[in-house]
C-alpha cells in the first residue's frame, strides 16, 4: 500500500503550476524571438495560446478571458 505525505495547501499547488505556466511562457517567447519575431508579438502570441491578455491588452475591451486572473 502506498503511503500518504504531508498534505500539500491548495495554494502550494497553485503557485507551482503557475511557475511552470510562467516558465514555458517564457521559453516560448524566446524561442519565438529567435525566430526572428518582434519580442511583443512574441509575447502577444504566446498569451493568446494561454488564453491570457497581454500587458498591453490589459485595458482592451471585447475580449475577456475564460480564466480567472488569481494574481
Amino acid at each position: 500500500m502506498a503511503k500518504r505525505g504531508a498534505p500539500v495547501h491548495i495554494d502550494d499547488v497553485i503557485a507551482a503550476i503557475e511557475t511552470a505556466r510562467d516558465k514555458v511562457m517564457a521559453d516560448e517567447v524566446k524561442s519565438l524571438v529567435k525566430l526572428g519575431l518582434p519580442k511583443n508579438v512574441a509575447y502577444k502570441m504566446v498569451a493568446e495560446r494561454y488564453r491570457q491578455r497581454g500587458s498591453e491588452d490589459e485595458n482592451a475591451e471585447g475580449e475577456q478571458s475564460p480564466w480567472v486572473d488569481m494574481s
